[in-house]
C-alpha cells in the first residue's frame, strides 16, 4: 500500500503530515542541542569541582600527600576529572552525530519536500489549465450553437415571408450556412479539446500525482529511518563512554580501599619521629652531702658516660613532658650562697614554688656545663644557630634522612663526572686517531678536572656514608629498627648499586667498610680482625629474611629481579647507599632497593 493508490485525493493531508515531521526532526535536534549544553555545563562544573578541592602544593613538597587517605582523595578527583572527560566527550559526540547531521539532513529533507510539491502543483496548475481550456471551448461551442440555430430560424422565416426580398432570403441563408459552419468547428474543438483533457486527467490522478505522493512517502519514510537512528546515537554516546566511566567508578572503589590507617599511621611516624631516646628515671640525690653531689646517670644534661653533652642553641634536644604547656619565667628563688635551690636542680624533685617548665631547668644546668668542643664540620649560621655539615644539629631521624639525601646527590654527581670521564677519553681517543679532528692535548685539562672532581666526590661520598652509619646506629640505638611502608612503590635510590660501577669499585669497596663499622666512642677498644669477620659475614648464613613489598625488575648489573610478596634471604643490611643485598630461594644474589622490602632480622 502506498499514498499514490490510497492518498490520491489527500494532498492536503499528505502536506500537513510531510510538514509534521520534518518539525520533529527539528524539535529533536533542538533537543540534544540544550542536552549537550546541559553536559558541558556539568562536566565545566566537575572540572571546577575538582580544581577547587585539588591540592594546591605538588606531591613532593606536600607532606600530606605522603598518608593514603590524601592519596585516595586526590585518586577520587582525578577519577571524577576523567568522569568529567567522559561527558565532554559525550557532549562532543551528540554535538557532531547528531546535532549537526540531523540539522543537514533536516534542510536536505526541507529542500527534497518543497520541489515534490512544487512539481505537484505544476502538474495540478497544467490540469486546472486544461479544464478552462475545455470549458472556453466548451461555452464557444455552445454559442455558435445557438447563433447557428437563430441564424437558421432567421433565413426560414424571411423565407415564408412574401414582402422579403429574394436578395434578404439569400443573405439569411448564407448567414445561417455560415453560423452552423461555424457551430461545426466549434464542436469539433470542443471534442477535441475534451479527449485531451481527460488524457491529461487520467495521466494526472494515475500517474503523474501518484508518482509524485510515492516519492514524498520514501522521504518520509527514510527521514523516519534516519531519526529513529539519531535515537539510537543517543544512547550510543553513552555506551561508547560506558566502559571508561566503569573504569572511573572501579578506580573510586579501588581508591577508597586503599585506605590504610595502618600505614598512615606509620606514615606519620617516619615524618616526625626524632629519633630522640626516652627521658631516663630521674635518680634520687642525696642532698644531705652538697659537697659530693654528683650527676646521674640519667640526667639529661650529662651523658651516661660521664661526658657533657654538646647543646647549642641549635641542637634539638628530647622532649620529657610532650604536652607540656609553656609558662612565663617567674623569678627563682637563690640560696643564701647565690646559686639556685635544690629543687630546682635538674636530678631532683621539681619544686611546687618553682614557676619555671622542667625543660627550662635543663636548660638552665646545660648552659652551666662546659659543652664539648664541636667537630671540624660545624660552622655557625647568620642567627648564633649551630649548624653543622653532618647535620648532627638537627634531630637523629631528621639528620638521617638528610644525610641519605646527601649521599644519594653526591653518588649522582660522581656517576655523572664517571660518565664524563669516559666522553673525554674517547674524544680523545679519536683525536689522537684523527688528528685533522682536534688536538688531544686541548683535553688533557678538561680530563685532570674531571679526575679531581672524581677524587673529591670520592672522599665526598666516604664522609657522608661514615657519618649516615653513625646517624643510623644512633637511630637503631635510640628507637629500634623502623620500616618505611608506602601504597605505591617509591622511586629506586639515584646511586649505583654496589657491585654495579667497575670504575668505582676500590672506593665503593672502601665506603661499604667505612659505612659498614660506625665510629666508636673514645674509650671503646677497636677490634682488629673486622675486615676478616666482614669476609666470613659475606659467605655466612643470612641475617634474617623480608619480604617483597612491591615488584623490581633489577635491569642494572648488580641487582636481581623479585616479585611482589616473595621471600627472600637478607644477606646483607642496607650500608646507607639505600641498596640491600638479598638471596633468592630459587637461588642467586643480587641489589635491591631497601624501600621495597620489609625486613626482619635474626
Amino acid at each position: 500500500m502506498d499514498w499514490g493508490t490510497e492518498l490520491w485525493d489527500q494532498f492536503e493531508v499528505i502536506e500537513r503530515h510531510t510538514q509534521w515531521g520534518l518539525d520533529l526532526l527539528d524539535r529533536y535536534v533542538k533537543f540534544v542541542k540544550e542536552r549537550t549544553e546541559v553536559e558541558q555545563a556539568y562536566a565545566k562544573q566537575l572540572r571546577n569541582l575538582v580544581k577547587k578541592y585539588l591540592p594546591k602544593r605538588p606531591a613532593k613538597d606536600d607532606p600530606e600527600a605522603k598518608f593514603s587517605q590524601q592519596q585516595s582523595f586526590v585518586q577520587i578527583l582525578q577519577e571524577v576529572n576523567d568522569f568529567a572527560g567522559q561527558r565532554e566527550l559525550v557532549a562532543e559526540n551528540l554535538s557532531v552525530h547528531v546535532c549537526l547531521e540531523l540539522a543537514k539532513y533536516s534542510q536536505e529533507m526541507k529542500q527534497e519536500r518543497k520541489m515534490h510539491f512544487q512539481e505537484g502543483r505544476r502538474a495540478q496548475q497544467q490540469l486546472e489549465s486544461g479544464f478552462k481550456q475545455l470549458e472556453n471551448s466548451k461555452r464557444k461551442f455552445e454559442r455558435d450553437c445557438r447563433e447557428a440555430e437563430k441564424a437558421a430560424q432567421t433565413a426560414e422565416r424571411l423565407d415564408q415571408d412574401i414582402n422579403a426580398t429574394k436578395a434578404d432570403v439569400e443573405k439569411a441563408k448564407q448567414q445561417a450556412h455560415l453560423r452552423s459552419h461555424m457551430a461545426e468547428e466549434s464542436k469539433n474543438e470542443y471534442a477535441a479539446q475534451l479527449q485531451r483533457f481527460n488524457r491529461d486527467q487520467a495521466h494526472f490522478y494515475f500517474s503523474q500525482m501518484p508518482q509524485i505522493f510515492d516519492k514524498l512517502q520514501d522521504m518520509d519514510e527514510r527521514r523516519a529511518t534516519h531519526l529513529g537512528a539519531g535515537y539510537g546515537l543517543l544512547s550510543e554516546a553513552e555506551l561508547q563512554v560506558l566502559p571508561i566511566i566503569t573504569k572511573c567508578l572501579e578506580g573510586m572503589k579501588v581508591a577508597a580501599a586503599a585506605v590504610d590507617s595502618k600505614n598512615d599511621s606509620q606514615v606519620l611516624i617516619e615524618l616526625n619521629k626524632s629519633g630522640f631516646a626516652r627521658p631516663g628515671d630521674v635518680e634520687f640525690e642525696d642532698f644531705s652531702q652538697p659537697m659530693n653531689r654528683t650527676h646521674s646517670d640519667s640526667s639529661l644534661g650529662t651523658p651516661s658516660d660521664g661526658r657533657p653533652e654538646l647543646r647549642g642553641p641549635g641542637r634539638s634536644r628530647a622532649k620529657r613532658w610532650p604536652f607540656g604547656k609553656k609558662n612565663k619565667p617567674h623569678p627563682q628563688p637563690l640560696s643564701p650562697l647565690g646559686g639556685p635551690l635544690p629543687s630546682a636542680l635538674p636530678n631532683g624533685p621539681p619544686s611546687p614554688r618553682s614557676g619555671l617548665d622542667p625543660l627550662a631547668i635543663l636548660s638552665e644546668l646545660s648552659k652551666s656545663v662546659k659543652p664539648r668542643l664541636a667537630s671540624f664540620r660545624s660552622f655557625r649560621g647568620s642567627r648564633g644557630t649551630v649548624v653543622t655539615e653532618d647535620f648532627s644539629h638537627l634531630p637523629p631521624e631528621e639528620q638521617r634522612k638528610r644525610l641519605q639525601q646527601q649521599l644519594e646527590e653526591r653518588n649522582r654527581e660522581l656517576q655523572k663526572e664517571i660518565d664524563q670521564r669516559e666522553a673525554l677519553k674517547k674524544m680523545k681517543d679519536v683525536y689522537e686517531k684523527t688528528p685533522q679532528m682536534g688536538d688531544p692535548t686541548s683535553l688533557e685539562p678538561q680530563i685532570a678536572e674531571t679526575l679531581n672532581n672524581i677524587e673529591r666526590l670520592k672522599l665526598e661520598v666516604q664522609k657522608y656514608e661514615a657519618w649516615l652509619a653513625e646517624a643510623e646506629s644512633r637511630v637503631l640505638s635510640n628507637r629500634g629498627d623502623s620500616l618505611s611502608r608506602h601504597t605505591r612503590p617509591p622511586d629506586p635510590p639515584a646511586s649505583a648499586p654496589p657491585n654495579s660501577s667497575s670504575s668505582s669499585n676500590s672506593g665503593s669497596q672502601e665506603n661499604k667498610e667505612s659505612s659498614e663499622e660506625p665510629p666508636l666512642e673514645e674509650g671503646q677498644d677497636t677490634p682488629i680482625y673486622t675486615e676478616f669477620d666482614e669476609d666470613f659475614e659475606e659467605s655466612a648464613s643470612p641475617i634474617g629474611h623480608c619480604v617483597a613489598i612491591y615488584h623490581f625488575e633489577g635491569s642494572s648489573e648488580g641487582t636481581i629481579s623479585m616479585a611482589e610478596g616473595e621471600d627472600l634471604s637478607l644477606m646483607e643490611e642496607d650500608k646507607g647507599d639505600g641498596w640491600t643485598r638479598v638471596r633468592r630461594k630459587q637461588g642467586g644474589e643480587g641489589y635491591v632497593p631497601t624501600s621495597y622490602l620489609r625486613v626482619t632480622l635474626n
